[in-house]
């Protein structure tokens, strides 16, 4: 059987594609290297770091006031730029462990990832929640050690650490030569040279001294008392540890490791020059139907995040789309499968964070952006023709619940509105309860609450109240026939409600009553998850 052809065009272009996410644990400098990888990239000329509350600087993919107050991540950024001669798409998630679900959703649309670790705090709780993730997709891992300018723990512990905890391989590539204060550089093993290390934030590559060689007299004159030890350290680094296997890297079972401090740009090209040589290219996706190849002629791809409001003077809502095959360009029409009609898409736009241009054109593994009027929802695929279905994100059972009461009761419209389109983009989960207008938040974490009641003031301008209920857990409900569903929508009339998709949800006060009411409806499916975008049938 005779291989596929593809348009040379296209085989070319999806080649030059990087498109990968930085994941962590909140404060472990994520946003800090977002920042500084752009500023390698050429595509911002000084970095904006976070300083504090109060400062007027703030993280360039920090684009909403309430992560520009309080120095945190909460929405997904989407920056492409060029760089040694390719595309690369960066997508900056959710630091805060509350918005879990808007950074499961941008690692489906991944093909590799930067693991950002604190070199004195180790592996924590999230970043092992976040390998989980990525361990589902084989998603290719490389690891930055940040802070070693700081006092941090011994790097043969640390790396020690993440092959016990993460169950990964490490294959160390550059080494630290002392730590804080007496932070000297580090030693590439590949390239068999030291950089030395040189403290200043606007400090570009090119201001790295080279030192050629472990045997270079240069060492002993530079580091009479730190040389000694960072020999021992390569030999038996060297005999130890794996060697860099590409094949291991590309399966995810063993990631390179880079140590450095993303604040003084140190480590950090090094990270984008792995990215370019190492990480993949868009690779084929399961379209249900069949494997989709990117360099295919169709046009294919599937919206995992949608975004009201990136532009106040607009009141746009954007859905952002991963190109999975074919070529974007104005004017191009897709079937919207969903929907069973045939969609055009008159103009596209890249991004640059907040900032957009119009796209020209855009292979697989690219982002764009679609100026999104309510017809499409997280989840939707749009292909040229073919009967195509990406698999999407669940959605996952919320934990905390709040009722929502406009404080103005002329604004019950707005309200309805604006949580509406706050829930189809995944900020909150939004259910209606049954027989009622009441209006019922679910959250993961409490900080969602505080960025909604934000946002619907100063997106929408409705300030409204946030009233505790009775309820401490849901589940999307599965009925096996119609009789069945009116039995037991009518006997659990006061638990029900329906989410933004019309699902049946069971609203329960506590796990006991949960619990009851399962063995009392033994064929009720009673479900903790739901795909975005999915009419669960019942």
């Amino acid at each position: 059987m005779n291989a596929p052809q593809f348009p040379n065009d296209l085989v070319r272009d999806v080649a030059k594609r990087r498109t990968f996410a930085i994941v962590s644990h909140p404060d472990a400098g994520k946003t800090t290297l977002t920042e500084k990888l752009l500023l390698y990239g050429g595509a911002i000329q000084m970095a904006g770091t976070v300083k504090a509350r109060k400062s007027s600087r703030h993280a360039t993919s920090d684009w909403m006031e309430v992560e520009k107050q309080r120095g945190i991540s909460v929405t997904s950024s989407v920056m492409q730029f060029e760089y040694a001669g390719n595309t690369i798409n960066l997508l900056d998630t959710p630091g805060h462990q509350d918005f879990s679900e808007d950074t499961y959703r941008v690692l489906t649309v991944v093909d590799a990832a930067v693991m950002v670790i604190d070199a004195a705090k180790g592996v924590e709780e999230r970043t092992i929640k976040l390998l989980e993730v990525c361990r589902l997709r084989s998603t290719p891992i490389i690891t930055f050690v940040n802070k070693m300018d700081r006092e941090v723990r011994s790097p043969v512990a640390l790396l020690e650490e993440i092959e016990s905890v993460l169950k990964i391989d490490c294959a160390p590539i550059t080494w630290p030569i002392g730590m804080g204060k007496s932070f000297r550089g580090v030693f590439h093993l590949l390239n068999d040279r030291l950089m030395r290390f040189a403290p200043g934030e606007e400090r570009r590559s090119d201001d790295t001294e080279m030192i050629e060689g472990l045997a270079n007299p240069q060492l002993d004159a530079l580091y009479p008392d730190e040389v000694g030890a960072l020999r021992s350290d390569i030999e038996l680094i060297r005999g130890a540890s794996s060697p860099f296997d590409l094949e291991m890297f590309l399966a995810g079972m063993q990631t390179p490791v880079f140590f450095g401090s993303g604040i003084n740009n140190f480590g950090v090209q090094e990270i984008l020059q792995a990215l370019v040589e190492w990480a993949p290219p868009p690779q084929p996706r399961d379209g249900t139907a069949r494997i989709v190849h990117p360099a295919e002629a169709g046009f294919s791809g599937f919206v995992f995040k949608i975004q009201a409001n990136m532009d106040p003077k607009h009141r746009d809502r954007i859905a952002f789309v991963r190109v999975c095959s074919g070529r974007y360009q104005p004017g191009i029409k897709v079937e919207h499968l969903r929907l069973g009609r045939e969609m055009k898409i008159g103009s596209a736009l890249t991004f640059m964070a907040n900032e957009r241009v119009a796209s020209e054109d855009a292979v697989a593994g690219d982002i764009i952006g679609i100026h999104n009027h309510g017809q499409l929802q997280i989840g939707d695929t749009l292909t040229s023709g073919d009967v195509l279905q990406f698999k999407g994100i669940p959605y996952f059972a919320p934990e905390l619940f709040r009722e929502a009461r406009p404080r103005d009761p002329f604004k019950a419209k707005q309200l309805q509105k604006g949580l509406q389109e706050l829930g189809e983009e995944g900020a909150i989960q939004v259910m209606e309860r049954a027989g009622t207008n009441t209006l019922l938040l679910g959250a993961v974490g409490p900080l969602q609450f505080e960025i909604v009641a934000q946002r619907l003031q100063t997106e929408y301008k409705v300030d409204a109240i946030y009233d505790t209920t009775d309820i401490q857990t849901a589940r999307w409900l599965t009925f096996p026939d119609e009789l069945t569903r009116r039995n037991f929508e009518r006997e659990q009339a006061a638990r029900m409600a329906k989410d933004v998709d019309d699902n049946s949800v069971f609203l329960s006060p506590n796990k006991y009553t949960l619990q009851v009411t399962m063995e009392r409806w033994p064929k009720v499916e009673f479900r903790t998850t739901r795909e975005h975008g999915q009419r669960i049938a019942s």
